[in-house]
């Protein structure tokens, strides 16, 4: 069982997509995703299975939470550096967006 401490260890900071393209390469549909982070973090990337509900056009200056500390993973041929968070729903992946805008960077308290 988790306890609140291993919660605690997790970076998760609010960001906003300035681009978004196909992963024509991913073994399952996804979209390779530069995300704002920031000046302290800055832009980092991401592969995300949101195909079923998103269009590409329609990420682009969406706020989204990532885990931005852990190790960056290798998917095919693209170097993924956060974990975008979304919930695993009946129609696809559905993105944890702030409600409201917020600065980039902000950190999930």
């Amino acid at each position: 069982m988790a306890v609140f401490e291993d919660f605690m260890k997790l970076d998760i900071r609010v960001g906003t997509i300035i681009n978004a393209t196909e992963f024509e390469k991913a073994k399952k549909p996804a979209y390779k995703l530069e995300i704002d982070f920031g000046n302290e973090i800055g832009i980092k990337k991401s592969s995300a299975q949101i195909t079923e509900k998103y269009k590409l056009e329609d990420l682009i200056g969406k706020q989204v939470l990532a885990v931005i500390n852990f190790k960056p993973r290798q998917i095919a041929d693209f170097m993924s550096e956060v974990l975008v968070l979304g919930t695993y729903s009946k129609n696809g992946v559905v993105l944890i967006t702030p409600d409201e805008k917020v600065e980039n960077g902000d950190k999930l308290g």
